[in-house]
């Protein structure tokens, strides 16, 4: 079976996939006919796909999320391939296939991920601090062990958030020691807590995200995050006036940096700034990995990469 990272255009192939997202459109010819706009995905990446005159009964058997038999061929379309579908049909018992093969996942086990969350966790000094930290912690501890950290952006797979904290909780400690000057708990208590909220703001199975919740629409993680700092003070005995209550809020409300970018302040003390540099060269880095991954290895260009300014980056062969 052909990888998807490995289709490039004029390829004809035949495979099982995963319908990442299936959604009913049509054309615009008169009549308009039912189509669907399709992203199958396996282990390797994912690719767009099209499949034409759809009949009622395809619409009563495809779904997100289920497993297929393809065969098609590699297009492009506005300078990126695209799957035209030949064929569809779902897949059966007797094809030995299963949904977790179709999966990414982060490269460090879900487990050890969480494990090396706690430790640093209970690294941290200052009570007060450890105590809102292991609460906002405690309300998605299960959803770490499997939430992406994005649905497309960035550690988009299974156990991607834990993957995208543990990173991040790397660079903290190397910046630590190499800035004296920044307070080891802060940070990496906002390490912890920036994305905390994202498994409340998301809908997803297996590291797939399918929707944003209520929630994640009209609040976003970042609010709730906030709301669940007041919350763990509130549960903890700590009174709301604690500057450190203050501080780990401003963390979370800034580590976007802007507004267009979702936050509503800038970072304005040391440990903020440094998070949000923190988190946007874990991210940055990501999708260069991811796009690199994606690309079969005779490319020399990736695709543009959204969170790049859509640059693609290159391939240096040596």
């Amino acid at each position: 079976m052909t990888l998807i990272k490995d289709l490039v255009p004029q390829d004809e192939f035949t495979g099982f996939y995963l319908l990442k997202e299936l959604d009913v459109k049509q054309t615009n010819n008169t009549p308009a006919k039912d189509y669907f706009d399709i992203v199958l995905c396996d282990a390797s990446g994912q690719l767009s796909a099209k499949y034409w005159d759809v009949s009622p009964t395809d619409k009563e058997t495809f779904f997100p999320m289920g497993l297929v038999k393809v065969q098609g061929i590699v297009q492009l379309y506005r300078e990126k391939p695209q799957i035209k579908i030949l064929r569809l049909r779902k897949a059966v018992e007797d094809d030995g296939v299963t949904l977790t093969d179709f999966i990414r996942s982060a490269p460090i086990r879900p487990v050890d991920l969480v494990y090396t969350i706690k430790q640093a966790l209970a690294s941290i000094q200052d009570a007060e601090i450890k105590a809102i930290v292991s609460y906002c912690i405690t309300k998605v501890e299960e959803k770490l062990m499997h939430y992406p950290a994005a649905k497309t952006h960035h550690h988009a797979y299974f156990a991607g958030l834990a993957y995208h904290i543990v990173r991040m909780l790397e660079l903290g400690e190397f910046i630590c020691k190499q800035r004296p000057f920044l307070n080891p708990d802060v940070i990496k208590a906002g390490i912890i807590l920036h994305d905390i909220a994202k498994p409340e703001e998301m809908v997803a199975q297996l590291g797939i995200v399918s929707d944003y919740s209520k929630e994640g629409k009209l609040i976003g993680h970042i609010a709730m995050a906030s709301s669940w700092i007041t919350e763990a003070a509130l549960a903890s005995g700590i009174d709301l006036g604690s500057e450190r209550v203050l501080i780990l809020q401003h963390l979370v409300l800034s580590h976007h940096n802007l507004g267009e970018w979702g936050s509503p302040v800038q970072p304005q003390t040391a440990e903020a700034v440094a998070l949000h540099y923190i988190d946007s060269l874990d991210a940055k880095l990501q999708m260069v990995e991811d796009a690199l991954d994606s690309t079969p290895s005779s490319e020399l260009w990736t695709q543009a990469i959204r969170g790049l300014e859509n640059k693609p980056v290159y391939r240096p062969q040596f």
